[in-house]
């Protein structure tokens, strides 16, 4: 790749990304991500602000003095001190950067700096020389440059490139820009300011924009794109490096082929290690890291990644870390993924049987938002079972209790096209629940043993009852599955009805748990 083609990736998670509200890393979590930052391929790491605190001079100092491969860079300010404290931070570093900044914006100049245009042209000139003093490789910034009267703002770049400055960056620093304006001051200080030098982005996302401000930069002919992992950074954030990356990668067509020397599939590793040591979460739809990126609940969606996966993906899941595409189930799902999850899962079911376990998930869907392996195995284990047909078919069953109400449950089933309908009172609500079933399928018994276990964690977990219902002397089992405990009994009732029904109705007793006598009678 030449330098025409490269673009600079400079990290500055470390500097940027640790002035987000509420994150404070110690040396030793700065270090580990910049560790990781190498591995992943970052060309310059911003460590830190050296002057701002002794903890962090002394995290850029281990990190410029361990680290190697990426190019080690401390920010600064214009004063002399400061550039000077930088330097004795970064001077062990394989490869060092001083970075130096002033704001260029009359509102900055004007209110913060109270400074004339020609003080501010004075500093930076002897802020650059001073860094240049020592090392080759200085980079200046004119904050808040979207804001900047451009012409004054080129008059500071050149005196800075004049001194040496070999980046010059173009900070967004309160997001203001908008992509095609951003990309015309870019193109445009490339035509005014003379020179040898490296143009640099560097996006914030007020507007949402940052990402897409620092491409249009790069279709500018922008080199070095500063960005963050995750996007933290003060405020909004700053650009994602994830999303920059994947964007020049994914369109070399509209950007000419540059790319950078990221490893992308260490991107999804560094995402998490970023989120765990800032405790920043990754929201879930997040671009190319975030855990939904790549996992698919709609129906169409599943059925077209199913057969071939570029149908809704651009980007390759493994190419980034991510493993592979996610075909989540829930209530959008359609039977393909459905089907494809069981034989995943080692059921391959088809026919009545398929059928029958997908009507059941749909029902339970409407309620579980996403259901998990270990609820598909208890609906199977459910639903499939027996592949016969049920005599009773459980309609729907209403249930009412209180602390000074007596428990009432009233249950509608159907039987061969039949309603049947009854209405019980309990002890408690699974009890009347049983024996109004009792009523309407005319079937009387014990209940012999009862157990409820909660498939998976959380409000909305299945309840997976089982039981045995004794009749006439022999117990059969039965098993019932549903986010309510009351419906998963009931369930598991008529499952145990049922089969007692099928043994009646075929003289097949293969299902019967224990069989001390007859069946006759019932």
């Amino acid at each position: 790749m030449s330098n025409s083609d490269q673009v600079i990736i400079f990290d500055t998670t470390l500097r940027d990304g640790e002035q987000s509200p509420g994150i404070s890393l110690d040396q030793g979590e700065k270090l580990e991500i910049a560790e990781q930052l190498a591995r992943l391929g970052v060309d310059v790491i911003e460590a830190g602000f050296p002057v701002a605190s002794q903890g962090d001079f002394e995290a850029v100092q281990a990190i410029a003095r361990s680290v190697r491969g990426p190019v080690i860079c401390g920010l600064s300010r214009t004063a002399l001190a400061d550039i000077d404290r930088c330097w004795e931070a970064i001077q062990d570093a394989e490869r060092a950067r001083i970075h130096t900044f002033i704001a260029t914006s009359e509102i900055h100049m004007r209110n913060k700096l109270r400074m004339t245009p020609e003080q501010v042209k004075q500093e930076a000139a002897r802020a650059v020389a001073h860094a240049r003093s020592y090392t080759d490789d200085v980079e200046f910034s004119p904050e808040d440059a979207s804001r900047s009267d451009f012409d004054f703002m080129c008059e500071v770049l050149q005196v800075a490139v004049d001194n040496g400055a070999t980046t010059l960056n173009i900070p967004d620093t309160v997001g203001y820009g908008i992509p095609e304006e951003y990309a015309a001051r870019l193109r445009a200080v490339r035509e005014k300011v003379s020179g040898d030098y490296v143009i640099s982005t560097h996006c914030h996302d007020d507007l949402g924009l940052a990402v897409a401000n620092s491409l249009a930069g790069v279709h500018a002919g922008a080199r070095q794109v500063e960005c963050t992992i995750n996007g933290i950074g003060e405020r909004a954030g700053n650009a994602a490096m994830e999303e920059v990356v994947m964007a020049l990668r994914t369109r070399p067509d509209y950007f000419g082929g540059v790319d950078t020397r990221i490893r992308a599939e260490e991107l999804a590793r560094t995402s998490r290690l970023v989120s765990r040591l800032t405790g920043y979460p990754v929201q879930y739809n997040k671009a190319v890291v975030g855990r939904n990126a790549f996992a698919h609940e709609s129906g169409i969606h599943q059925d077209g990644v199913l057969k071939e996966r570029t149908t809704y993906e651009i980007i390759d899941p493994s190419a980034v870390g991510a493993g592979g595409s996610q075909i989540v189930l829930g209530k959008h799902s359609g039977r393909h993924a459905f089907a494809d999850t069981l034989k995943k899962m080692g059921y391959d079911l088809h026919g009545d049987a398929l059928n029958q376990a997908f009507t059941r998930f749909k029902e339970l869907a409407d309620r579980k938002v996403q259901l998990t392996d270990a609820d598909l195995e208890a609906l199977v284990a459910e639903e499939i079972g027996d592949t016969v047909r049920y005599a009773f078919q459980l309609v729907s069953v209403d249930c009412h209790g209180g602390t000074n109400t007596t428990p009432t449950a009233t249950v509608v089933l159907d039987h061969g096209g039949e309603k049947l309908e009854a209405t019980a009172h309990g002890d408690g609500m699974v009890e009347a629940a049983c024996t109004a079933i009792k009523q309407a399928t005319g079937i009387s018994g014990r209940l012999t043993d009862y157990s409820v276990t909660s498939v998976t964690g959380g409000v909305d977990a299945l309840a997976d009852v089982a039981l045995r219902f004794e009749v006439d002397g022999v117990a059969m089992p039965g098993r019932g599955l549903s986010t309510d405990v009351v419906e998963a009994s009931a369930r598991a009732f008529l499952n145990a009805i049922n089969r007692i029904v099928r043994v009646r109705d075929t003289g097949d007793d293969r299902t019967a748990v224990d069989r001390p006598g007859s069946l006759r009678g019932v």
